[in-house]
C-alpha cells in the first residue's frame, strides 16, 4: 500500500493561521455587532425616558427655521465666557421652534377688559393647574399664579418646569419652585404659585419672548402639560422697575369679595388703609361676586385716583371663596389662644403670600408682633347692611369684663378715635362722599358713643 507522505509544516501553519484569522475576525464582528445593539438600545430608552421639553431638539416633524444671528452669536458667546452664570437647571440657547402639542383643555380667549382675569384650567377634571395671572417680579424671576385640585397635591407628587422662548430665536430652561400659601384653608382647589428663577435675564437684549411652563403630574416626566404663562413684547422690558425709587411701598391684595357687601363698610374700610398705609400703596380687590354697583361706586374714586384696581375673578366660582368701625368698642380679651395674624410685606422682599401666612420672603420676618402692632377683626361686619351694634351695655362697661356667647370682652376704643382723622383724610383724597352712598355721617360720634352705651 502506498504511503501519504506526511503533510508538510508549512501547509498547517497557514492552515491554522487562516483559522485563527477567521475566528478573531468573527469574534471581532459579532462583538461589534453586540455593542451597536446595545447602545441603540440605551439610545431608544434614552429618548424614551427624555425630558418633554428635549423633543424639540429629536423632533423631525418641523425644522429650525430661526438660524442664529451675529447678534445672537455674540451673545452665546458672552455668555460662555461667564459659566458661573449658568446653573446645571438652565440649558444653553437653541433656534428649534417648539413643537406644538394638543392639550386636554382648550383655553379661553383674553378679554378686552385687562382688569377681567380669565381662569384657564388645564388637566381632566380635577384641574392639574387653573392659570389666573402670570408677572415678572424681577429681572431674573417669574411668578406664575394659579389654582389647582387639592387632592392631587394631597395625594401626588405634581411639580413644574419653566422655559424661555426668545423672539430671536434662543430658548432657555430652569426648573420651577412650587409654593402652596393658605395651604390648609383651601378646600376643593387650593392656591398655587409657581415660581421661575434664572440665573440672569432671559430677555435680556429686549427682544421679547414667551414663558412657558410644564405642569407634571406626578413623578414621571411623560404625563405633563405645557401652557403659555406669559409672554413679552419687544422693548416691553423695563429695567428701572426692579430699581429704586420704587412706585410702590406697599401692595394690597386681600380676599376675593362675595357676597351681599355693603358699601357703606368697603367705604370706610377703604379710606382707613389707603391713610394707614401712606401715599406710597396701592390696593387690589378681587371682585368674585361682590362688587354691587353701590360697592363700584365707593371704590372708582380711589381708581381713578390711582390708588385702587378692581379686577374681575367671578370665573373663580366654578373652581369653588354708615361709619361702622367707630362703633367697635369692645374686643374678645382672651389671652393665650393661636389667632389669625394678617401681615404687612413689603412686596419686592416676597416670593408669594398668604392672607393668614407669609412665609416665603427674603430676609428676617417678625412673627410675634404683639407689641407692635394689633389687627381687629370683626366677623360678619362687611356684609352686614344694618346698624352693626347689637347689645346696649351701661357706662360701668367700659372698666369691666363683659363675657358675651360665653366670651370675655372688653372696652376698647382706639378705632373710635380715628374716625374724624380717617374722614378727613377721605374727603381731601377723593372729594365728596359717593352719591350711592345714603348713610347719615352727621351724627355726632358722641352721641351714638352713649346711644350704644
Amino acid at each position: 500500500m502506498r504511503k501519504e507522505p506526511p503533510p508538510s509544516s508549512h501547509t498547517s501553519t497557514t492552515t491554522t493561521t487562516t483559522t485563527t484569522t477567521f475566528g478573531k475576525l468573527f469574534v471581532c464582528v459579532e462583538t461589534k455587532l453586540l455593542v451597536a445593539t446595545l447602545l441603540s438600545f440605551t439610545l431608544v430608552m434614552f429618548l424614551w425616558h427624555l425630558p418633554p421639553y428635549y423633543q424639540n431638539f429629536v423632533s423631525t416633524a418641523r425644522p429650525c427655521t430661526a438660524p442664529l444671528t451675529t447678534s445672537v452669536a455674540v451673545s452665546a458667546v458672552a455668555n460662555t465666557t461667564a459659566t458661573s452664570l449658568l446653573s446645571t437647571n438652565v440649558s444653553l440657547p437653541y433656534t428649534a421652534k417648539p413643537i406644538a402639542k394638543k392639550y386636554n383643555s382648550v383655553p379661553k380667549p383674553k378679554p378686552r377688559d385687562p382688569n377681567r382675569r380669565v381662569f384657564e384650567a388645564y388637566g381632566n377634571a380635577a384641574a392639574l393647574f387653573v392659570q389666573m395671572g402670570a408677572y415678572r417680579g424681577g429681572p431674573t424671576t417669574f411668578a406664575v399664579v394659579g389654582l389647582a385640585s387639592k387632592p392631587v397635591h394631597v395625594f401626588g407628587k405634581p411639580w413644574f418646569k419653566c422655559e424661555w422662548i426668545s423672539n430671536n430665536g434662543s430658548s432657555y430652561r430652569s426648573k420651577a419652585y412650587k409654593m402652596l400659601p393658605d395651604w390648609g384653608y383651601g378646600r376643593v382647589y387650593t392656591v398655587v404659585v409657581v415660581n421661575c428663577t434664572f440665573p440672569f435675564n432671559p430677555n435680556q437684549d429686549n427682544t421679547g419672548g414667551k414663558l412657558m411652563v410644564n405642569a407634571y403630574y406626578g413623578e414621571s416626566q411623560k404625563k405633563y402639560e405645557k401652557f403659555m404663562a406669559l409672554e413679552e413684547s419687544p422693548g416691553s422690558y423695563n429695567e428701572s422697575k426692579f430699581q429704586p425709587p420704587y412706585q410702590y411701598e406697599y401692595l394690597y391684595c386681600g380676599s376675593s369679595l362675595y357676597g351681599n357687601l355693603s358699601a357703606d363698610r368697603i367705604r370706610e374700610w377703604m379710606a382707613y388703609h389707603a391713610w394707614f398705609f401712606g401715599p406710597s400703596s396701592h390696593f387690589v380687590f378681587h371682585d368674585a361676586g361682590g362688587v354691587s354697583p353701590d360697592v363700584m361706586a365707593v371704590l372708582k374714586p380711589w381708581v381713578r385716583a390711582g390708588r385702587a384696581t378692581v379686577q374681575d375673578i367671578r370665573d373663580q366660582a366654578e373652581y369653588d371663596g354708615q361709619w361702622g368701625f367707630e362703633k367697635l368698642l369692645f374686643r374678645d380679651s382672651r389671652t393665650k389662644i393661636r389667632r389669625d395674624r394678617k401681615y404687612a410685606i413689603q412686596a419686592k422682599n416676597a416670593y408669594s403670600a398668604g392672607v393668614h401666612m407669609s412665609e416665603n420672603v427674603i430676609g428676617k420676618t417678625l412673627h410675634n408682633t404683639e407689641t407692635k402692632i394689633r389687627y381687629y377683626h370683626y366677623h360678619n361686619t362687611i356684609t352686614h347692611h344694618g346698624e352693626l351694634c347689637r347689645e346696649y351695655l351701661p357706662d360701668t362697661a367700659k372698666t369691666n369684663v363683659n363675657w358675651f356667647n360665653k366670651l370675655p370682652y372688653v372696652y376698647d376704643d382706639n378705632m373710635k378715635k380715628l374716625a374724624n382723622t380717617i374722614k378727613e383724610f377721605e374727603l381731601k383724597t377723593i372729594g365728596k362722599k359717593p352719591e350711592a352712598l345714603t348713610n347719615n355721617d352727621l351724627i355726632d360720634p358722641i352721641q351714638m358713643d352713649s346711644a350704644q352705651n
